[in-house]
C-alpha cells in the first residue's frame, strides 16, 4: 500500500490496481504479538487505514482476498485465481516474506499456528480468549518467538520455548551479549535451548504449537519469471527498486536491499525497510524519481521487561564477511547512578582494528531504543569509532550519565583498537 499511494501521489490520473491475497491491507504485522497480549484490542486496530479510505479517498482499486499464481512478463499480465488475467504497463510486487516451517507431530485435535498474517493471530487470540491454552510450545527464540512467547505468557498459559540453536535471538546478537537475554527469559518461560522441537510437540499435554522457526523471502514469483535473486533467494533490485525483469520493481521483505556496511545486497526483513522501499517503488513505476540510500540493518526487540537492540554487523557477521572485526563490551547505566530507578545497559561495539565501525549491540531495561539509532545514524554517515567517541549526546540524571553508555563503549573501542596497533 505504501507503493500504491506513492504510485498515485506521482500520477493522480494513474490506474492502480493492488491485488492482496489475504482479507487486510496496510496491517502492521509487527503489532500481531501484542494484539494476541491484548495490548492491542480489536484486529483492525492494527490497520493503518479501512479498505474504503483507500479506494474511496485515494482511488485505489483494492482486492482483497485476491491470491496471485504467476507473471508473464512477455505479454504484460499478472495471473491470479479469481477472475482472467490483469495487463500493466507497470508493476510493482511487495509479497513480503514466507515463514518457515519444520514438520512436526499433532494430534488431530491441537491447532498449529505460525505467525505471519492478521488472520492467523485473529484465530489463535481466539482460542487463548476461549481460555483454550493452558500449556504451549514456541519453537523458535528469534524476535516473534520471544515475542509471541511473551504474549502468551502474560496472558497465564505455560510456555515452553525450543530453540534448535545453543542461543536466543541466535541470528540477531553475538553469543555474549545473548547470554544476558537469555538469563532473563529463563525468568519467565521454559526455555530450552540445542533443543529438537519434535518430542516435545508430541507432548499430548501441549494445547498448541505456535512455529517461529523463520521468515524467507516470498519471491517466488518473479523467480520463477526469471528475476535475479540474491542473498536467501531474495529478489535484487537497484536503488530505484527495479529488478532485472523489464517494468517491474520490488520492494519490502521479497528483496535483497544495499547494505551500506557490507557494501552489498543483503536479506533484512524489517517493517521500515518495507515501507521505505514501497514508497521508492511506487514513484518511479508511476513516472517519478526516487533512491532508497540503503540499510544498515537495525532493529529493537522487547524482551519481557528488555530491550534487545543491534545495527550494522555483529561480530560473527563481520568475520564471515571477511572483515577483520574485534569487539569491545561494557556495562553501563542508564542514567545517573544515584537518581532513582538506575538499570544497566549491555553495549557491545563492533569494529575494525583501524577504527571503522561495523556495528552494536545493546541490551538493557531501558535506554537500548534509544542508543541504537545513535549506532545507526553514525554507520549511515560513515562514522568511526573515534567520531562516535566525540559525539555531543545529551545528559541529565533522569535519562543518562554524563558519558552516556555509548560513548563508554566508544572509548572501551578505542583502546582496543590503541591495543591492536
Amino acid at each position: 500500500m505504501s507503493a500504491a499511494s506513492a504510485a498515485r501521489r506521482t500520477d493522480p490520473g494513474l490506474e492502480v490496481v493492488v491485488l492482496e491475497a489475504t482479507g487486510y491491507a496496510a496491517a502492521g504485522l509487527c503489532g500481531l504479538p501484542y494484539h494476541l497480549a491484548g495490548l492491542v484490542g480489536a484486529a483492525e486496530d492494527l490497520v493503518a487505514y479501512p479498505p474504503s479510505f483507500f479506494r474511496e479517498r485515494r482511488g485505489i482499486d483494492l482486492r482483497l482476498g485476491t491470491e496471485v499464481v504467476g507473471v508473464d512478463t512477455d505479454r504484460r499480465l499478472v495471473l491470479h485465481r479469481e477472475g482472467p488475467p490483469l495487463g500493466y504497463t507497470a508493476l510493482v510486487v511487495a509479497t513480503g516474506g514466507r515463514p518457515t516451517t519444520i514438520p512436526l507431530p499433532r494430534p488431530a485435535d491441537r491447532p498449529g499456528f505460525v505467525v505471519r498474517t492478521v488472520e492467523d493471530l485473529v484465530d489463535l487470540r481466539a482460542l487463548v480468549d476461549a481460555g483454550g491454552v493452558r500449556r504451549a510450545l514456541v519453537v523458535g527464540a528469534g524476535y516473534i518467538g520471544l515475542e509471541t512467547a511473551e504474549a502468551l505468557a502474560g496472558r497465564g498459559v505455560a510456555v515452553t520455548v525450543a530453540e534448535r540453536l545453543d542461543r536466543v535471538l541466535p541470528t540477531t546478537l553475538d553469543p555474549e551479549v545473548a547470554a544476558v537475554v537469555e538469563e532473563h527469559v529463563r525468568t519467565h518461560v521454559d526455555l530450552r535451548l540445542g533443543t529438537d522441537a519434535v518430542p516435545l510437540a508430541a507432548d499430548e499435554g501441549v494445547d498448541v504449537v505456535v512455529t517461529c522457526t523463520g521468515v524467507g523471502p516470498a519471491a517466488d514469483l518473479l523467480a520463477g519469471a526469471g528475476a535475479r535473486t540474491g542473498p536467501g533467494g531474495a529478489l535484487l533490485v537497484d536503488d530505484r527498486m527495479r529488478t532485472s525483469l523489464p517494468g517491474v520493481w520490488a520492494a519490502g521483505d521479497c528483496i535483497a536491499p544495499y547494505h551500506r556496511v557490507l557494501g552489498a545486497p543483503a536479506f533484512v526483513p524489517l517493517g521500515p525497510t518495507a515501507n521505505k522501499t514501497g514508497r521508492v517503488a511506487g514513484t518511479v513505476a508511476a513516472g517519478g524519481d526516487a533512491r532508497f540510500a540503503g540499510i544498515v540493518g537495525t532493529a529493537v526487540v522487547k524482551v519481557f521487561d528488555l530491550e534487545v537492540a543491534r545495527t550494522g554487523l555483529t561480530l560473527a557477521e563481520a568475520r564471515a564477511a571477511g572483515f577483520a572485526a574485534v569487539a569491545a563490551d561494557v556495562v553501563s547505566r542508564s542514567r545517573a547512578k544515584y537518581y532513582p530507578g538506575v538499570s544497566p545497559v549491555h553495549v557491545r561495539v563492533v569494529h575494525e582494528p583501524g577504527g571503522r565501525l561495523l556495528g552494536a549491540q545493546l541490551v538493557g531495561r531501558e535506554g537500548a531504543a534509544k542508543r541504537v539509532d545513535v549506532v545507526a545514524t553514525a554507520l549511515h554517515a560513515g562514522l568511526s569509532v573515534d567520531d562516535l567517541a566525540d559525539l555531543d549526546l545529551s545528559y541529565a540524571p533522569p535519562y543518562a550519565p554524563v558519558y552516556d553508555p555509548v560513548l563508554v563503549a566508544a572509548q572501551a573501542a578505542q583502546r582496543v583498537t590503541a591495543s591492536a596497533g
